[in-house]
């Protein structure tokens, strides 16, 4: 039981980081993401590369948290498992993709104020391009989360390794993060818009960061883990 007990301490640390480097980041990319990027960028590089900083490591504890789940979770839905990893696997590699974006706005932003910051140049067009491409990777690598979350809440759901109001309350927090990619990909609301943003910061970041205590306080159901079998109602 010791190994188990192990991996849930492993895993709600990991969902801890996990959230908090993602809300340290926001202040910090707040150069890369304003009207006047182009300027602001250059002149603020170290925000903005600690900001990359802090997302790299959110994309490396994605694929962690899964990774540390996986041991407990095969043992009664391996198919479910292994597609959660997976998920939230390219959930990480997406989001290495979109931080390299940040980056790359840093180099054109140097370019476009050693050329002058002229008024229209193709400064302009892959500043656009490059923050486009941006939202849809980040866009992607959000819906690569909320299916690997609903994946491996399932399990918890149907098992009881956590209580059930855990498992409910992540289930409908991975739907709605789902949903909301949807409506962006339909145009009813703005990509990464305030819309977009409650449907997913509202439900999921409290609900993780008390997954993520009750894990290190309590771990895994001992008697399901101890059965090795699914505890279906």
């Amino acid at each position: 039981m010791d190994y188990y007990r192990k991996l849930a301490i492993s895993a709600g640390v990991l969902f801890i980081i996990y959230d908090i480097v993602d809300f340290l980041s926001f202040p910090f990319l707040g150069p890369v993401t304003a009207p006047n990027y182009l300027v602001s960028a250059s002149a603020n590089r170290g925000l903005v590369g600690t900001g990359a900083l802090l997302l790299f490591i959110g994309g490396a504890c994605a694929g962690g948290i899964a990774i540390s789940l996986y041991p407990v979770l095969k043992k009664f839905n391996a198919g479910l498992a292994l597609g959660a990893v997976g998920f939230r696997i390219s959930e990480g590699v997406l989001r290495f993709v979109s931080v390299c974006a940040y980056l790359l706005l840093i180099t054109l932003s140097q370019q476009f104020v050693n050329a002058g910051a002229p008024d229209s140049s193709y400064f302009q067009t892959l500043g656009v391009l490059v923050n486009a491409g941006h939202t849809w990777v980040n866009g992607g690598s959000l819906l690569a989360f909320s299916i690997g979350a609903l994946l491996y809440y399932i399990i918890f759901y149907r098992t009881k390794l956590v209580p059930r109001w855990l498992s409910v309350w992540g289930l409908v927090a991975a739907i709605l993060s789902m949903a909301s990619m949807a409506l962006v990909t339909v145009g009813l609301i703005a990509p990464m818009g305030t819309e977009q943003l409650l449907m997913n910061l509202i439900p999921i970041l409290p609900q993780e960061i008390v997954l993520a205590a009750w894990l290190i306080a309590k771990g895994f159901n001992p008697s399901v883990i101890a059965s090795k079998s699914p505890q279906v109602e």
